[in-house]
């Protein structure tokens, strides 16, 4: 097989291909900016799009009852919005949005089902995405049931700042209250003691993480542990 070409791709998943596998792939593959709050896919609705996104940062939700949004994992460069269709499912419950805006490449959903044989090292890869992504979304999970806001939401900040490769983006307390399932007073709150320690600033809905080993020391062990999961199963170090 030949060796992947990373340094020239920003999605980690394209980025380990094989330089041929993925110019066979790259006609298929058309970019677009997606903004703040793009729904990508909505409850019940056919995925006509699979997304690999460069920069920026998608929310996976799942919708109650009520109509209420719940963040159930997030996708960066480091995976795919759109799962479902590789395992063979063209519509699903829940829903996609961008959370943070950015460059993403997107395929029709037809064009994956076809290019991607059995035999293809994008199959494998995302084969292996796909557990990575089961085992956020458990240890996630785990995480909302026991562990404090403020360790959760310094889980979330991390990894968020891990996908963006920057240390400021657009955030309210509204759409992180949201993402994270508590109320905004309670997001406000943590977002206030985060600051006054000095480990980020918060102005004008834009997040700054002034001081990353802070939040690490704050957040619960499941920022190691998702983060550790998605380099032993798709490998690279775009994760800092």
């Amino acid at each position: 097989m030949s060796q992947s070409f990373s340094t020239s791709i920003k999605n980690r998943l394209l980025a380990s291909l094989p330089r041929e596998e993925y110019e066979r792939l790259q006609p298929y593959l058309e970019p677009v900016f997606l903004d703040f709050k793009r729904e990508l896919y909505q409850p019940n609705v056919p995925l006509d799009f699979v997304y690999f996104p460069l920069e920026g940062v998608f929310s996976l939700l799942s919708l109650s009852s009520e109509g209420e949004l719940i963040e159930v994992a997030t996708v960066g460069n480091e995976g795919m919005v759109g799962l479902p269709v590789f395992l063979g499912v063209r519509q699903i419950p829940g829903m996609a949005m961008c959370q943070v805006p950015g460059n993403a490449l997107r395929m029709r959903a037809e064009d994956l089902q076809t290019q991607v044989s059995r035999d293809s090292s994008l199959y494998d890869v995302l084969h292996r995405y796909t557990q990575a992504l089961f085992n956020f979304i458990s240890q996630s999970a785990l995480c909302n049931r026991l562990h404090l806001i403020e360790q959760r939401c310094c889980r979330w900040l991390l990894l968020t700042r891990d996908r963006v490769d920057t240390d400021q983006f657009p955030l309210t307390h509204e759409f992180l209250s949201q993402m994270l399932g508590v109320r905004r007073a309670g997001v406000s709150e943590v977002a206030s003691r985060l600051q006054n320690a000095g480990f980020i600033s918060y102005r004008y809905g834009k997040i700054t993480i002034l001081d990353r080993a802070g939040l690490e020391a704050t957040s619960c062990e499941c920022y190691e542990l998702i983060k550790a999961e998605f380099e032993r199963l798709i490998g690279g170090n775009n994760m800092n």
